[in-house]
């Protein structure tokens, strides 16, 4: 099942299909600007039973050089089978379209990107006919945008900075600096920038931080983030309303005991009794109420 990170690793670019010439000056590649860019669809099946789809694939015009092909690849761990779906993607784009294509590979970690930029041969080592050589963004080349103006110059790009460098303990300065940047952005634009990010950070532990950021400093905005905030603190509050509730009904049915017994109940142990909020130190009181030689003797073992 494709996770809701893979999503945005890729679909940032379907976003701002622009992301991708501004991308490429972080990877060293010298490419003409695109002056048009279409999404195109991403289903590569054939008359086959085996489905291959791409993640995201856009269509770039440039003026220099005319229109090629960008296929974007989500990848989150080491694939051993990816290579070769790599090469059916491009060399079936090629094929269809009869276009220039490039195959861009976004990833997450250190390894997993090391592993994805390697070039990989269809053949034997003296004939290697189809060669791979993939285009990788990753935590080793994206920039690491803690600034908040830098951050409000290119939303996008620091998005994709906060998704490429999740795992890294610097994510947290790129996400103050994109959460006080979108501050001053306008709905309409900030809406997609806090979506990608949330989505691409996965359930890696800035995910939290994120979502905080969202409730404090991006309070204005109204989206399934801040309504998931809103519904967790709900939920929070209506277990903890729960957790009393069981907790004084423990307390009730611990004194009750004791009275039913006839035992002398001081102000003291009554106290501790109806003060204690933990219902699993209750239910001991409750068992040990019912052999217990006095109220005090309730707490004995502890």
């Amino acid at each position: 099942m494709v996770s809701s990170s893979h999503e945005a690793m890729h679909r940032i670019f379907q976003h701002d299909p622009g992301l991708f010439s501004r991308v490429t000056h972080f990877l060293g590649i010298d490419l003409p600007r695109p002056i048009g860019a279409t999404a195109l669809p991403t289903d590569l099946t054939e008359a086959s039973p085996v489905e291959r789809r791409v993640d995201t694939l856009l269509r770039f015009e440039t003026a220099e050089r005319g229109p090629f092909l960008l296929a974007v690849e989500a990848q989150g761990k080491k694939d051993p089978d990816k290579p070769a779906s790599w090469a059916y993607y491009v060399s079936y784009l090629w094929t269809k379209y009869r276009l220039p294509t490039a195959l861009l590979v976004v990833c997450q970690d250190h390894a997993t990107a090391k592993w994805a930029q390697r070039t990989v041969t269809s053949g034997p080592p003296e004939l290697p006919t189809l060669t791979l050589r993939p285009v990788v963004a990753g935590p080793h080349n994206m920039p690491v945008i803690t600034n908040p103006d830098e951050a409000r110059a290119d939303l996008v790009l620091a998005s994709l900075a906060a998704i490429t460098h999740a795992a890294e303990p610097v994510v947290n300065a790129i996400l103050k600096a994109l959460s006080t940047a979108l501050s001053d952005a306008p709905e309409d634009i900030a809406a997609p920038i806090v979506e990608f990010t949330a989505h691409g950070l996965g359930n890696r532990p800035a995910r939290h931080l994120w979502r905080n950021l969202v409730a404090v400093d991006l309070s204005f905005y109204k989206s399934y983030i801040s309504e998931e905030i809103r519904d967790e603190g709900r939920e929070q509050g209506r277990e903890q309303g729960r957790e009393q509730g069981r907790a004084q009904q423990g307390a009730q049915d611990v004194l009750l005991v004791l009275e039913q017994r006839g035992l002398d109940i001081p102000d003291g142990v009554r106290t501790r009794i109806t003060e204690c909020g933990d219902p699993e130190v209750l239910r001991h009181w409750l068992a040990r109420a019912v052999t217990a030689s006095s109220a005090e003797a309730v707490f004995e073992s502890e």
